[in-house]
């Protein structure tokens, strides 16, 4: 932000407010045609800002809901009424628990301690 303050939209990739304008136009047209259409086609149609969650908190919270989701699923097909108790309080509990590593992980980056892996990339001849 503040390099975009100073230096202004030129400091923007190339063809990047162009993006910009075309998903803020396909965003008001996706809620306009949710809000217009009748409720049994409109179910349908995604919302917006449901499908901004994964660019505002990363990747791994996709791939965290999917896995909650099989979880879920299986529980419900294993003890339905059980399931239908305790999701909400273990799905919470999971949400927190992930949330609650971001403090000893800031802790280890802070004491430039790294993680045993090691991943590289190298070109294939």
């Amino acid at each position: 932000m503040a390099i975009l303050g100073v230096e202004g939209f030129s400091a923007l990739p190339q063809h990047c407010l162009q993006l910009c304008y075309g998903f803020f136009a396909f965003a008001i047209s996706a809620n306009l045609s949710r809000d217009l259409s009748p409720k049994n086609i409109g179910k349908y149609v995604p919302l917006p800002m449901a499908m901004a969650v994964p660019f505002l908190v990363g990747a791994y919270f996709a791939i965290d809901m999917c896995l909650g989701s099989l979880v879920v699923f299986a529980w419900h097909k294993l003890n339905s009424r059980k399931a239908s108790l305790m999701v909400p309080a273990v799905a919470s509990g999971l949400i927190c628990g992930d949330g609650l590593w971001i403090l000893p992980s800031s802790i280890l980056a802070l004491a430039k301690i790294h993680p045993p892996i090691c991943m590289s990339f190298q070109a294939t001849n």
